[in-house]
């Protein structure tokens, strides 16, 4: 498994990221890439941060880990839950601590 870290997302902000669905693929557009407080501590792999994507689908998707595809960073896989909504569509958000 990777080991996904903030400084991978920072610079994609506004870029897609595909999404496999059953119908095919579906773009999610990185919005926000942010670190989240936390105590440092001796053998912590990472600082935690959190990532928030937006979809314009109509519908909302259910919370679960996501199969995501983007051309420099390449595959893999995301817990994404739904968190609000906006009038450009959903937002999806993914924690990693």
């Amino acid at each position: 498994m990777q080991l996904l870290r903030l400084d991978q997302f920072a610079g994609r902000l506004n870029e897609t990221f595909d999404v496999d669905m059953e119908h095919g693929r579906v773009p999610f557009v990185l919005v926000e890439a942010r670190p989240l407080p936390y105590q440092p501590m001796p053998g912590l792999a990472r600082e935690p941060f959190s990532l928030l994507f937006r979809n314009e689908a109509a519908i909302v998707f259910p919370q679960r880990i996501y199969n995501m595809r983007n051309t420099l960073m390449g595959e893999f896989g995301i817990f994404l839950v739904p968190v609000a909504r906006d009038r450009d569509g959903f937002l999806y958000q993914a924690v990693f601590n």
